[in-house]
């Protein structure tokens, strides 16, 4: 089997594993990102198919990127690193939830980067920012509402999700920036482990 073929495979057998929708145990890390967590779950109670916001800079940050970069990132993230948090897709974008203090860091680390001017511009929303997060569940499982173009690509299913810093970030930047330039197949420094992973 060749080495695209091998990553191929692999990317699909990971993508299988993360669900579209959010279990009960990562909806109670979602509200915790909240100062009223249980006013939120209630909210989600009622409304379990509307896309809700919450704040940033708690329980995470978050990494906008148009959809096209954000695919590429992924790609990187899952096939050349520790993989990825919740991602979810709203309005066209991609939504990285990532740790808190990346929205912060991530910025000025790709300004130090050669490859930074291949990196379309990166919204960080951190301390003091809101976004908004896909319905817990959308029309797939029978429900109804929901919105297409608000959805989960990995879904929060746990009350502590592994979320990339802006270290694992910077070089799922760099090589996606990377992959799609002339001479694209020049080596590129390895990702950052996730913890445990090393």
């Amino acid at each position: 089997m060749s080495t695209v073929n091998t990553v191929a495979a692999v990317s699909e057998a990971v993508r299988r594993q993360h669900t579209a929708y959010v279990t009960p145990e990562g909806a109670a890390w979602l509200a915790s990102a909240s100062a009223f967590p249980r006013s939120v779950a209630a909210l989600w109670s009622a409304r379990p198919t509307a896309p809700s916001v919450l704040p940033c800079g708690t329980a995470f940050d978050v990494v906008n990127v148009p959809a096209l970069f954000g695919r590429r990132l992924l790609e990187q993230l899952w096939s050349a690193g520790p993989g990825s948090g919740p991602v979810a897709v709203h309005r066209g974008r991609v939504l990285l939830l990532v740790a808190p203090g990346t929205a912060q860091r991530l910025p000025s680390l790709l300004a130090w980067e050669e490859w930074a001017d291949r990196v379309p511009p990166l919204l960080c929303h951190g301390a003091g920012d809101a976004v908004t997060v896909p319905p817990l569940y959308g029309p797939a499982d029978g429900r109804t509402g929901g919105d297409a173009a608000s959805r989960w690509v990995v879904a929060p299913d746990t009350r502590a999700p592994w979320l990339p810093g802006p270290d694992v970030l910077l070089w799922a930047c760099v090589r996606a920036a990377r992959s799609t330039a002339p001479g694209a197949g020049e080596a590129v420094p390895a990702l950052v482990s996730a913890p445990g992973t090393a």
